[in-house]
C-alpha cells in the first residue's frame, strides 16, 4: 500500500469511527442515544487506535495534518512529503464522513436538531469565545504532540506498535481537555466532515458554522508548530 493510500485508508476509519460514536450517541432513536461524553470520549479514541493500526506500516499513520506539519518542522519528515500527505488526510476525512451519514441516514432523517447534525460531523465550541476556543485547541494539540514524540515508535513513524498508546493520549485529552471545543487537534478530522456538512443533501441541517471553522485549524495547526520547536529547544536528547 502507497503511503498516499495509508493516509486515506487510516484518516478515514478515523472519522468513520469517530463521527459514527458522535452519531450515535446524538441523533434521536439511534441505540447508542444519550450515551454521553465517556462513550464519545472512548470511541474516539478506538477510532485512532484503529487507524493508526491500519496505516502504521505504510504511511507512519500521520492521519492528521497537526502530525505531519510537527514532524517537518521537528525535522523527522520531509517538506517535500506534507503537501501529498494533507490531501490524503482530508480526503480520507471526507470519505470517513460520507460512510457516517450513509450508516445514518435514517437517523438524520429523525433527529430535527440542526446543531446535533452538525456536531457528528465537526466540532462546536461549549462557551463561543473564539480566543479561549483557539487557546484551548493549541494547549490540547501542544499535549499531543509532545505526547506523541515521546511515545518510542519504529523508523517510518507513529507505526502499528504504538496505536494504543497513542489512543490512550487521545482518550486523556478529550476528558480533560475536550470540553471547551470538543478538541478537534487535527484540522482534518473538522474540515473534512464540515466540508461533507455543507455539500451533503442532509434535510434540516442548518449552518456548517464557516465563522469558527478557522479554530480547529489555527489552533492545532500552531500547537503542533510550537510543539516541535518546543522539543527541538529544550527536550530532545
Amino acid at each position: 500500500m502507497s503511503p498516499f493510500l495509508a493516509e486515506i485508508i487510516g484518516t478515514a476509519f478515523i472519522i468513520a469511527l469517530g463521527d459514527g460514536v458522535v452519531a450515535n450517541v446524538v441523533l434521536n432513536q439511534s441505540k447508542g442515544n444519550q450515551g454521553g461524553w465517556i462513550v464519545i470520549t472512548m470511541g474516539w479514541a478506538m477510532a485512532v487506535f484503529v487507524g493508526v493500526f491500519c496505516a502504521g506500516q505504510y504511511s507512519g499513520a500521520h492521519l492528521n495534518p497537526a502530525v505531519t506539519i510537527a514532524l517537518a518542522v521537528k525535522g523527522s519528515f520531509s517538506w517535500t512529503l506534507v503537501p501529498a500527505y494533507i490531501a490524503a488526510q482530508m480526503l480520507g476525512a471526507m470519505l470517513g464522513a460520507l460512510l457516517v451519514w450513509l450508516c445514518y441516514k435514517k437517523h438524520f432523517d429523525a433527529t430535527t436538531d440542526a446543531a446535533s447534525k452538525l456536531g457528528v460531523f465537526c466540532t462546536i465550541p461549549a462557551i463561543r469565545t473564539p480566543g479561549y476556543n483557539f487557546l484551548t485547541e493549541f494547549i490540547a494539540t501542544l499535549v499531543f504532540i509532545l505526547a506523541v514524540f515521546y511515545i518510542p515508535k519504529p523508523a517510518t513513524g507513529i507505526g502499528s506498535l504504538d496505536a494504543l498508546p497513542v489512543a490512550f493520549v487521545v482518550l486523556a485529552i478529550g476528558l480533560s481537555l475536550g470540553g471547551p471545543t470538543g478538541y478537534a487537534i487535527n484540522p482534518a478530522r473538522d474540515l473534512g466532515p464540515r466540508i461533507m456538512h455543507a455539500i451533503l443533501p442532509i434535510s434540516g441541517k442548518g449552518s456548517s458554522d464557516w465563522a469558527y471553522a478557522w479554530i480547529p485549524i489555527a489552533g492545532p495547526v500552531a500547537g503542533a508548530v510550537a510543539a516541535a520547536l518546543i522539543y527541538n529547544a529544550f527536550l530532545a536528547s
